[in-house]
């Protein structure tokens, strides 16, 4: 939608290289396909601290993102609603590293601080890294549960 909307993916990949925003991400290197549980619980910890870490995202999107306002919130609440599951999944749920207020404040000023061609940029790129984040979450949990006896 924000292609169609803003066309905002076609003609701006120089925007795409400068891509600053530090967005969560999972890597093979973290561990997620290795079997040992030890690994399996830093994968589980890693996903749900970056679940928890997109909800200042995601509520930037909210706030600047009008038109598509009521899906982002969905969105964002079934994101933490998710990485609470996930966290509950873990070994040692009290290591996920959850942002404090203080960094979520920080974050949010300066997605805010953003102008407004740049700003529907960064919206691409937070949903873009979002949906690959999901991607590869799914791809875990479906591993895990798969060689494990999650339920």
């Amino acid at each position: 939608q924000m292609c169609e909307k803003f066309t905002v993916c076609q003609n701006s990949v120089e925007m795409l290289l400068h891509n600053n925003l530090n967005l969560p991400k999972v890597t093979e290197e973290d561990g997620f396909y290795l079997l040992k549980r030890t690994v399996e619980d830093k994968c589980l910890r890693k996903i749900s601290s970056g679940l928890y870490t997109f909800q200042t995202y995601l509520k930037y999107i909210q706030e600047t993102f009008i038109s598509e306002h009521q899906n982002v919130k969905s969105l964002s609440y079934n994101t933490e609603r998710l990485a609470h599951i996930i966290k509950q999944m873990a070994i040692n749920p009290e290591e996920v590293i959850i942002p404090d207020a203080a960094t979520q404040e920080s974050l949010h000023t300066k997605l805010k601080s953003t102008k407004a061609w740049t700003e529907k940029i960064t919206i691409h790129l937070i949903l873009r890294d979002f949906t690959s984040f999901m991607e590869k979450t799914v791809r875990a949990v479906r591993y895990l549960k798969n060689t494990r006896s999650f339920s």
